[in-house]
């Protein structure tokens, strides 16, 4: 259970009695067991629906004991057994249904991290493709493909094969250039993606090299979480700024 922080005043709330708190205050609490949690981390799981805080008139959070224990459960399961999103969801809806769904081992869903976001039914599930098979997936030339990885924009592993992400990529490639964008067009996409990315090991590296092994563990899913973030916000930013309204 999580410890509740004693006395201090500030923007947290105590929870005795079954009182509302803020954001702060959440914080302030959840960092007694998970030290790398941010306000940040908080917004963006009540963004992915895991939890509903109550709002004020004014439109500030006020989160209940249950909000508080319902984040700690999401933590842990990321923490300990390397939940996506989508299935920590899934079993927290079935507890609110009063079922008792199993969950892996500790360790046992780490698999489920590969890649970003959910699944894709049209993705491949290899670890690796060959060369072959990517070019038949996204039905290209050896010519094309060798003029992707010539701009950066594919780039094969040290035994010849890619990951499962370059098929989505090569797609993606594909469906650009039928509009007549080339690859020298998207030099400036692969720079952009190349920055952020290293703006999100900036952010994971202390994570990586904290002393508690857990922490370090939890490292992975936190990648994952800001990748998807900033993909999104990337997303966000072109379409404002081509004034693009997707309904």
């Amino acid at each position: 259970m999580l410890q509740t922080p004693t006395g201090g005043a500030g923007s947290g709330t105590a929870t005795a009695g079954g009182r509302l708190m803020s954001i702060g205050g959440v914080l302030n609490q959840l960092r007694a067991e998970f030290p790398e949690v941010t306000i940040s981390k908080i917004r963006f799981l009540e963004s992915e629906g895991l939890v509903e805080p109550r709002r004020t008139p004014s439109g500030y959070r006020k989160f209940s004991p249950e909000d508080v224990e319902r984040l700690a459960q999401v933590l842990r399961m990321q923490r300990d057994h390397y939940l996506p999103l989508k299935v920590i969801r899934e079993h927290l809806d079935a507890l609110d249904r009063g079922e008792q769904p199993s969950l892996p081992a500790p360790g046992g869903g780490r698999e489920l991290l590969d890649g970003l976001g959910e699944p894709d039914g049209d993705r491949p599930t290899a670890a690796r493709v060959g060369r072959a098979e990517l070019m038949a997936a996204t039905d290209v030339t050896e010519a094309e493909l060798a003029e992707w990885e010539s701009y950066g924009l594919l780039t094969p592993g040290p035994e010849g094969g890619f990951d499962a992400e370059s098929v989505n990529v090569a797609r993606l490639v594909a469906d650009l250039g039928r509009f007549g964008l080339e690859p020298r067009h998207l030099r400036a996409m692969k720079a952009a993606a190349d920055r952020e990315a290293g703006l999100v090991e900036q952010v994971v590296a202390p994570l990586r090299l904290h002393r508690n092994p857990q922490t370090r563990a939890h490292a992975e899913a936190t990648t994952k979480e800001l990748a998807a973030l900033s993909v999104r916000l990337h997303a966000a930013l072109v379409q404002t700024a081509l004034g693009v309204r997707l309904h």
